[in-house]
């Protein structure tokens, strides 16, 4: 996810997780137009034909990352640690003002590196660098086609498709959190393997006066999205949401395994299972509470899972979410933590090099795993580092092998768009925990401003 991305917090989402409200830019050229020449950075490296490197003069990267969120700076740290000569500039916002700014930004002081926010509109606006080139310099095309599919943009700007305009940092995957000790007053030992046993647990938190979810639904980046997509998982196939998001043509998120996921989290709200401030609460208020031991469940990302095996060492578990029928197949938001390079990048080869290290550099895989939380990038037999199987941390890898047996992978609904997250679903979120909103409304207002902003 992007994570579903920054919210005044330590970690992004991610996912990856995206949100929407991207400054208006003229559209300057279809994707790629306007990139410089391939090859004409200063630190092109190497003979014609040969993978680009940083080269041997000293380069400085200019980097623009999402504030708070470990993982990059750990990586570039260590990248100069193996790298002398590369040193990096870094600026750092978070990830909603991030998604303002990234068409000026991109435009007015162009990164070499940059945390992105949902990556069509930047591509079809010529503001990305196709990476294509770099993808068959270093054999990134032979890695599994679902790394990537999720950052290719083709030239109607629809994702899934296309040129590649973006590499992930890792690959972010969401689903359940849980505190152990409170788990266990309500009777869960083990994680629910069906959608009415989860309920049974959260109606068994109520009634033992715990919260049952903290989970965020503040300001422009609404949380509740993250359960309402878990739900849609329980009750139907990951490809038609995947086709929505991608914009394929006929796609709607208004159909009826996603209206009887919108219904079903509306049972949460009425029932009393998130927390009464749920609609004031942030993503930081959220981790808070949820470390604190003032919450037995929250729906998050594997890129905590680091965070969560030091402030809760022992205490906290991780599921994926149960299918509405016992032995369904699972499924879960999935994306990479997206980086891309400026078309106007001063460095692009040294970029892209960078890339490559992070998911195919044995110590840049562990940093990965041990600070990301999350699986990296790269080959399908690339190394992978031990993990201590009793913390949260093999859980969250576990699940995501589990995703990968089920073909259960998807983008995070908040991508479908640049302002879908911030001025669609977030709103009428709020407006649902507020009883002005209907599932049936939610799911309609929602492809309503999807087709407006498509042009459909």
């Amino acid at each position: 996810m992007s994570r579903p991305g920054g919210w005044d917090r330590r970690r992004g989402i991610a996912a990856v997780l995206l949100v929407g409200g991207l400054a208006a830019v003229a559209a300057c050229s279809p994707p790629g137009a306007g990139a410089p020449t391939q090859g004409s950075s200063s630190t092109a490296g190497g003979t014609a034909g040969a993978a680009p490197t940083c080269g041997d003069e000293d380069v400085t990267l200019q980097a623009y990352i999402e504030t708070g969120f470990p993982l990059p700076k750990a990586l570039m740290d260590e990248f100069t640690k193996q790298h002398p000569n590369v040193t990096f500039d870094i600026r750092e916002d978070q990830f909603a003002v991030i998604t303002q700014n990234a068409p000026r930004v991109l435009v007015d002081d162009p990164p070499d590196l940059m945390r992105l926010p949902q990556v069509s509109e930047l591509a079809s606006d010529g503001l990305l660098l196709d990476l294509d080139r770099y993808a068959a310099a270093f054999g990134w095309d032979q890695w599994p086609a679902s790394q990537l599919e999720q950052m290719r943009v083709d030239e109607n700007g629809r994702r899934g498709d296309g040129p590649l305009y973006a590499m992930g940092l890792n690959s972010s995957m969401t689903g359940v959190f849980y505190n152990k000790e409170q788990a266990a007053q309500i009777g869960m030992t083990t994680p629910p393997t069906t959608l009415a046993e989860f309920d049974g647990y959260l109606q068994a938190a109520k009634d033992a006066g715990l919260v049952p979810v903290a989970q965020f639904n503040g300001g422009a980046t609404g949380g509740l999205a993250f359960p309402l997509q878990n739900l849609m998982t329980s009750y139907g196939a990951p490809t038609p949401i995947n086709d929505w998001i991608f914009q394929k043509e006929g796609a709607s998120i208004d159909t009826d395994t996603n209206l009887q996921a919108a219904q079903h989290l509306e049972k949460w709200i009425e029932a009393g299972y998130f927390a009464d401030d749920i609609n004031s609460m942030d993503y930081s208020m959220m981790m808070s509470r949820f470390i604190g031991g003032k919450s037995v469940f929250i729906f998050d990302g594997d890129w905590e899972s680091g965070n969560l095996d030091k402030q809760m060492a022992g205490n906290v578990g991780f599921f994926l979410m149960p299918p509405a029928t016992e032995g369904g197949a699972q499924a879960a938001m999935s994306a990479p933590l997206t980086y891309g390079v400026s078309a106007k990048a001063a460095n692009p080869d040294c970029a892209a090099f960078f890339l490559d290290w992070a998911a195919t550099n044995e110590q840049a895989r562990t940093i990965g795993v041990e600070v990301g939380g999350s699986r990296p990038m790269g080959p399908a037999d690339a190394f992978m580092p031990e993990v201590d199987a009793d913390t949260v941390t093999a859980q969250t890898l576990a699940a995501g092998a589990k995703i990968g047996e089920d073909n259960g992978a998807m983008d995070f609904i908040a991508n479908a768009t640049g302002a879908i997250y911030a001025k669609s679903w977030t709103p009428n979120l709020q407006k649902m925990v507020a009883g002005q909103q209907t599932p049936e409304g939610l799911l309609k207002a929602v492809q309503a401003d999807y087709e407006s902003e498509i042009g459909d």
